[in-house]
């Protein structure tokens, strides 16, 4: 039901984007005409000035009555529309308070499309997530051969971030759509491998699509959010939540499709979904430049030059501590997701009885991440980007630190104290359950914090590239995590049960710490 309700809000969003877009037009050429009838008051008082005290006098009177005019129109304004529309009030005033309490026609439209697009794509995305560690074994892979393709991905992301970050500077558009068709073929060319070698290829690409798709989308909504500062981390909270809902659908229908049409068909099935968010992404506008004044886009041409070489990764690490501690953060992100992958997984199997139990607890985890975007997203518009992604990041990192002492409770604590014992095994279980859910809640209120304020500091005119460096140092982090974190499980799993958990919430903490460095405002 709650699924059926947020698709029906993203039909009706778009629905009212159209409509107030076409009412914003007639709006605006009102308020042009109005504007122009105003002006010619002061017109005919200059052409008309005269010495005559007399004719001051007339004109102090005029003026009076003109005010009277306007204060009776304005108390009417309820009431009658055309009235105050011919003195140019309504409609001014209509704006005024559109901008300052709600999100302006001009990016409504385009957001809601960008919002809908991902939520189509994450459906498909979420149908591949159970058939990933299938689909190696179906076509004779070892575990570590697994290992090899999964991280593929994030080895191409992590070699194309910068030259995508530079291309969707130069166009949100080209990136968007360029990348989701590489996507929709790498998913296919994966669903027709049948080899480690044409695997790796076909992830390479899927890793190439994703880096290009991902920098152009980062851009729009960096775009789209500083026409709405004020409402720039709902909004984000918001893209966040239609990923996660969409994952959230399409895992268990990506289940049934395995079982139904093979395991091959749900890589055809992300192929489909980008197809559907790439003819949704030509709707959109071009955003880049769209939101400068006259004044702001020549000074933007004129410094275009330097604005690359401030974009530059290097120097944005030596020159900005907001771009270093959001760096150190990003990769103690990682290491948690690399947690999340790698390691529970095997934890939730072993202490809430097997595969089902892990499914229950990742996709109660997948859920109540959704209400922590909207957390995160307005805990970010109130008390800050910076203190919302610290705070979030370090209880994330404190819930899976936690989890060994968790873990070893069951020897302390007698069962018949927790009533929960027949639904997840016991007290460790109820705890080690608890704790990854307060993770997944915290770490999904940190992403949109970390965006807002890579946003708020990013570099005119290369806000992709800019919003990269961090994406990369998290990418970088996510090749080697799994293989840190597996190496700890199994040299202390046995000693300290959930220690790699424990490794992994330290690094979370530690970049997080590493936020209250630096000072509130743009650098």
């Amino acid at each position: 039901m709650v699924c059926s309700h947020f698709i029906l809000i993203f039909c009706l969003a778009a629905l009212s984007a159209v409509e107030t877009d076409g009412f914003s037009t007639v709006q605006r050429r009102t308020q042009h005409t109005s504007s122009t009838s105003l002006q010619l008051w002061p017109a005919v008082k200059e052409d008309t000035n005269t010495d005559s005290v007399e004719q001051v006098a007339d004109e102090n009177n005029q003026s009076t009555l003109l005010k009277k005019l306007f204060d009776t129109t304005g108390s009417s304004s309820l009431r009658s529309t055309s009235q105050t529309d011919a003195l140019g009030q309504k409609t001014t005033t209509d704006t005024e308070e559109s901008d300052e309490s709600g999100i302006p026609p001009e990016v409504l439209k385009p957001f809601s499309l960008l919002i809908l697009s991902q939520f189509i794509l994450f459906l498909g995305v979420g149908a591949v997530i159970p058939a990933i560690p299938l689909y190696g074994q179906s076509i004779g892979l070892s575990s570590a051969s697994n290992g090899i393709v999964i991280s593929t991905p994030a080895v191409a992301l992590l070699l194309v971030s910068r030259f995508a970050g530079v291309f969707a500077d130069k166009g949100r558009k080209a990136a968007m759509m360029s990348g989701m068709f590489i996507i929709a073929i790498a998913d296919t060319g994966t669903a027709f491998s049948n080899n480690l070698a044409t695997l790796v290829v076909a992830r390479l690409g899927l890793g190439l699509g994703r880096g290009i798709a991902e920098a152009g989308e980062r851009g729009m909504l960096t775009d789209l959010a500083n026409q709405t500062p004020k409402l720039r981390g709902r909004a984000l909270a918001i893209q966040q939540a239609s990923v996660g809902i969409g994952i959230a659908i399409g895992a268990p229908a990506g289940g049934y499709i395995v079982e139904e049409y093979g395991v091959r068909s749900s890589f055809l099935c992300v192929s489909a979904a980008a197809i559907a968010a790439l003819g949704l992404y030509a709707l959109l506008p071009e955003t880049v430049g769209n939101s400068l004044t006259t004044v702001e886009a020549s000074t933007t041409k004129v410094e275009e030059k330097s604005t690359e070489n401030e974009a530059d990764w290097m120097e944005l690490l030596k020159t900005s501590q907001t771009w270093r501690s959001l760096t150190i953060c990003q990769a103690g992100v990682s290491v948690g997701y690399a947690c999340k992958i790698a390691i529970i997984p095997i934890l939730a199997s072993t202490y809430l009885g097997g595969a089902t139990g892990a499914g229950f607890l990742l996709s109660a985890a997948g859920l109540s991440g959704l209400g922590g975007a909207v957390i995160g997203g307005t805990l970010s518009d109130q008390i800050g980007s910076r203190k919302a992604a610290a705070l979030s990041g370090t209880i994330s990192g404190i819930a899976l630190a936690s989890i060994p002492v968790g873990l070893s409770l069951q020897d302390r604590i007698g069962s018949d104290s927790f009533s929960f014992e027949t639904v997840v095994g016991g007290p460790d279980a109820t705890i080690f359950a608890g704790l990854v859910i307060l993770w997944s809640v915290a770490v999904s209120a940190q992403g949109p914090a970390l965006t807002s304020l890579g946003q708020l500091n990013a570099k005119k005119g290369a806000e992709a590239t800019s919003l990269g460096l961090p994406r990369a140092a998290g990418d970088a982090t996510y090749i080697a995590a799994p293989l840190i974190l597996g190496a700890v499980s199994d040299r202390l799993g046995d000693i300290i049960p959930g220690a790699a958990c424990a490794v992994a919430g330290f690094a979370i903490i530690i970049g997080s710490a590493a936020l209250f460095t630096v000072e509130d405002g743009k650098e």
